[in-house]
């Protein structure tokens, strides 16, 4: 995005390729670097970054590096609700405050707060640690990330939570 957001609901569309990988950055650094917190997009059986990290932080929905997706929305079954390479997946970030939570196909997939002690200690066990105060900047834009890899997207949403200004 050109403009910064602060609290917002994103919702997209997305349908990944046979081992592909690429991703949905937001509160994105002004320098130009591209680092920000990331909703992981990726084909977790077939992309060797799945398999990196820790407990599945870099999978398909996870907040990448940091938290790994799972099913918050229904504890009994963890496993994600994922469509395959070739199919239609969507994602939703909602962002307001400190808090934030990631969506894959309607389950709740990750949810933190940005500045808690607990993020802060993910963040001192990830590749951003030598970011100071990685993801804790009050708002960015929001950017698709290109890794090389075809990630085709649609329907692509975003709404500012009422209360709160860019």
């Amino acid at each position: 995005t050109a403009a910064p957001y602060r609290d917002f609901e994103l919702s997209v569309d997305f349908r990944i390729t046979e081992g592909a990988n690429s991703g949905i950055k937001y509160r994105v650094a002004p320098d130009g670097s591209g680092v920000g917190l990331e909703y992981q997009l990726l084909d977790d059986a077939r992309h060797p970054d799945a398999k990196r990290g820790r407990d599945g932080n870099r999978t398909l929905g996870s907040l990448y590096d940091l938290i790994p997706a799972r099913n918050l929305s229904d504890p009994d079954s963890p496993g994600k609700r994922i469509n395959p390479p070739g199919e239609w997946n969507r994602a939703v970030i909602l962002s307001r405050g400190h808090h934030v939570e990631h969506w894959l196909n309607g389950f709740k997939v990750v949810e933190y707060e940005r500045g808690s002690s607990a993020f802060r200690a993910l963040v001192a066990q990830s590749k951003y640690a030598k970011w100071p105060s990685f993801g804790e900047r009050a708002e960015g834009p929001i950017l698709l990330q290109d890794h090389g890899d075809r990630v085709d997207f649609r329907s692509i949403k975003i709404r500012e939570l009422k209360g709160t200004n860019r």
